[in-house]
């Protein structure tokens, strides 16, 4: 629906019929606009004058004036109407001169638009501006001088210039009286184009010899209230007989000019012909009635009557001019010789741009057909010149929308992406169809306001990373570094720590995360051999609203350092009793004496382990396998060599720097018991332990003698129990399921050594009647030898253990 509204001002103001055409044209030309408005409003107003209610009549609410910040928009140069927003109505801002706008063309308005943003609201409003009688006519020269034959023939006209009102309507010159009236009378002839030509009349004869000379005044009054007139002096001359009058060639001169036609070129030459001789058949050129406008731009020559150019012709102010010139001879006798000039249109105007509302950002996020600008293009020209063609660059997501009749809209086409283009400088191009074609630019500014719709992004998929075991606590380990698209806050990064339990510990008591910086420090020292790795997740955050994280999972590896020495597991070594391993003399070359086995708790080449002899004799009878310990001879034994052998066996690591550990290897070369048992009894005695030491070990031996007695009971108790008790078994129902346990067979290897015990079990339905018995293993090869000649059970638990190990080899153990 449209709204037209024609609020009418002034009720003194009379409508003509062709007024009222005109403003059903304008209806028709603004049916597309979303509200109309007019109003009428008499010229010469002080300013503040109420106008109209342009809240009221256009049904707006005046709230909806001030949020959408309703403003006046016009293309003139000059706002004569004010819009005040808090009641909604139109006042006049600056003096409107009618005369100054429209000149002598009626009706005389002047329109605007009234844009409301937020959403966009476009309204049309027309003031006509009322005539007020506030012009006096008046002539062109305060006297007229005619000079007439007394032998003028009665009714020849004399024209007159005609007297200037500015005002139009009513209030322009409405009648002419000539004083006295003797011999003259004034008639009135109206032309083709509406205006009026003033023309005295003979109406009695003139008589040179009574009075040579009239004066007559000439009044011209106007129908305003109160009314004004203006006068002239006409003076006569009464001459000498001259019975022939100039005769125009035509009486109407047609002629065409373009607008842009130079300074002093010839329009058209008038003229006239008079049948009289010498001085009397002179004819002379003049205008007569012509408007002040028309005698600006052309002037005619006295002599020749040619019509020349005098100012700049703009066919947008007038499309034609009248001139009346007057052809005179000195008699006083002439003729009107009418002239009408058509201007020529030109493509002489540029199109202009006007940038009625416009957002210089947009958000990135507006859905496509989001308003950015509404302009407006018009070209002053007329026909095809005024017809204008608007576009913008379509590599754009932009596109130019026509919303009426010389508006236009930008809106966006496309998703817009800030990440993408942050910026863009929109050229919006107008051309008309003139020849040739004018046209004109205008290049508007959009930033594209960030939105958080970019999560970070992490500079890898996966951090792994490694730190040297030992470190110092705050040891920075490396950075994780995650970028945002975004800008601003949206862009801002912090980093946190996904809270888990790694070994049964807190993350945040392994390592920590600068939020700021995302360098990742050990909150402790690591120990490679209590933790290798662990894995957690570092989750960054933007500071947009809502947030974006994203998670990236990071591996660390704790470095291996040689900070463990190795260590020997066989053989073992005893503070109070010699572990000595038997070689037969009869030995072969290569004879496998023992193993040394170390560990080391290292990891890598820092466990890479080698052996070697220390301070091995020239003849040396033993070598040690520098990768796998094993001592075995090298030469045959002979009866030089010494029954007791000490080797001293350095187990060394491959770190850097390495680590040793040092064992003692005594090994006794001899065939039988006694020769062994005596020399490694002197042997002890010289070299490693004093008589005091006797004391307690005879101690020692009582009270493992003691508790191995009390095992003995005990275990005999529970057997003889169970005894019992799986005789009673026996007489159930119950089936006994006999249960074997796999035998693994002994391994020996430079990083493990696996303790290998015999279980034989009898379960039944009831694990109360179960049991358990321990078996002693299948190989014995290790014996022992004290002064009492008896085993604890804890050394009986030693020599199985070892037996493991070294298979074929006869060795002592001696205690004292």
């Amino acid at each position: 629906m449209f709204l037209h509204i024609f609020v009418m001002a002034s009720l003194k103001t009379v409508v003509h019929r062709g007024q009222w055409l005109g403003l059903v044209l304008c209806l028709f030309a603004l049916r597309s606009v979303s509200g109309q408005a007019r109003y009428s409003v008499p010229e010469e107003q002080a300013e503040g004058s109420f106008v109209g209610n342009i809240a009221g009549d256009l049904g707006i609410d005046v709230k909806r004036l001030v949020s959408g910040n309703a403003r006046i928009v016009t293309k003139e140069s000059r706002q004569y109407v004010d819009l005040n927003r808090d009641k909604g109505i139109l006042v006049v801002k600056e003096r409107i001169d009618r005369e100054e706008l429209c000149k002598k063309t009626t009706p005389c308005s002047f329109s605007f638009e009234v844009i409301l943003e937020n959403p966009i609201q476009l309204y049309r409003v027309t003031v006509e501006v009322t005539d007020v009688n506030d012009n006096t006519p008046a002539f062109p020269k305060d006297e007229i001088v005619l000079k007439i034959v007394e032998t003028a023939a009665l009714g020849t006209r004399y024209a007159l210039e005609r007297a200037d009102d500015s005002d139009v309507g009513i209030n322009d010159i409405q009648k002419y009286i000539l004083k006295p009236s003797d011999h003259f009378k004034l008639k009135m002839q109206t032309q083709s184009d509406g205006s009026q030509v003033v023309e005295m009349v003979l109406e009695t004869p003139l008589d040179r010899e009574k009075h040579e000379e009239h004066t007559l005044i000439l009044v011209a009054s106007d129908g305003g209230a109160p009314q004004r007139s203006g006068t002239a002096r006409i003076h006569i001359t009464v001459l000498d007989a001259n019975d022939n009058a100039p005769v125009c060639s035509k009486q109407v001169y047609k002629a065409e000019v373009q607008e842009n036609s130079a300074l002093g070129t010839v329009v058209t030459t008038v003229s006239a012909n008079d049948a009289d001789k010498g001085i009397n058949g002179e004819v002379t050129y003049s205008f007569a009635h012509v408007s002040k406008e028309a005698k600006q731009l052309f002037d005619v020559n006295a002599k020749t009557g040619e019509i020349k150019l005098l100012g700049n012709l703009d066919y947008e102010i007038s499309k034609s001019y009248q001139l009346n010139v007057l052809a005179s001879d000195h008699g006083g006798y002439s003729d009107t010789c009418k002239v009408i000039i058509q201007i020529t249109d030109v493509n002489d105007n540029s199109p202009v741009i006007q940038l009625m509302s416009f957002s210089s950002t947009i958000s990135e996020d507006a859905p496509p057909g989001t308003t950015l600008a509404v302009i407006n293009v018009h070209d002053d020209d007329s026909e095809r010149n005024g017809v204008v063609e608007c576009s913008i660059s379509s590599d754009l997501p932009f596109k130019i929308e026509s919303s009426l009749s010389g508006y236009y809209t930008i809106v966006t086409d496309d998703v817009l992406d800030r990440e993408s283009v942050s910026e863009y400088n929109i050229t919006l191009s107008v051309t008309d169809q003139g020849s040739p074609p004018l046209s004109n630019r205008k290049t508007i500014q959009v930033k594209v306001s960030d939105v958080n719709d970019n999560s970070p992004k992490f500079d890898e998929s996966e951090y792994r990373r490694t730190i040297p075991e030992n470190n110092s606590p705050g040891f920075s380990i490396f950075t994780v570094r995650a970028t945002d698209a975004d800008w601003g806050q949206n862009a801002r990064v912090s980093y946190f720590l996904e809270e888990m339990e790694i070994n049964g510990a807190s993350l945040s008591s392994l390592v920590s995360v600068n939020s700021e910086s995302g360098v990742i420090s050990a909150a402790k020292s690591f120990d490679y051999e209590q933790i290798k790795k662990f894995d957690f997740n570092v989750t960054a955050r933007d500071a947009g609203s809502p947030p974006l994280s994203s998670v990236v999972p990071v591996k660390i590896l704790v470095q291996d350092q040689n900070d463990n020495a190795p260590q020997v597991l066989y053989p073992v070594q005893t503070g109070g009793s010699l572990v000595a391993e038997m070689v037969p003399r009869s030995a072969d070359v290569g004879y496998l004496v023992t193993k040394v086995v170390a560990v080391d708790v290292d990891s890598g080449q820092n466990a890479w382990l080698s052996y070697k002899l220390q301070k091995a004799a020239d003849r040396a009878l033993f070598e040690v396998g520098s990768q796998n310990g094993e001592i075995r001879t090298i030469r045959q034994v002979t009866d030089k060599d010494a029954v007791k052998q000490r080797l001293t066996v350095i187990v060394e690591d491959n770190g850097q720097p390495s680590r040793s550990a040092t064992v003692i290897v005594n090994v006794a070369v001899a065939d039988s018991f006694p020769e062994v048992l005596s020399e490694f009894t002197d042997f002890t005695h010289d070299k490693e332990y004093n008589d005091n030491l006797t004391f307690y070990l005879v101690l020692a031996l009582a009270v493992v003698s003691f508790l191995f007695i009390t095992c003995v009971v005990v275990i005999i108790s529970v057997k003889i129990y169970r005894w019992r008790q799986s005789r009673i078994l026996y007489h159930s129902n119950l089936p006994v399921i006999p249960y074997y346990p796999p035998r693994y067979s002994d391994t020996l290897g430079t990083g493990t050594l696996p303790h290998v015990y015999n279980y034989d079990t009898c379960r039944t339905t009831d694990s109360r009647k179960s049991d358990i018995k321990y078996m002693q293993p299948m190989s014995q090869s290790l014996v022992s030898v004290d002064d009492v000649g008896a085993d604890s059970a804890q050394n009986g638990h030693q020599r199985s253990a070892n037996s493991t190990l070294v298979r074929n080899t006869r060795t002592y153990f001696i205690a004292y």
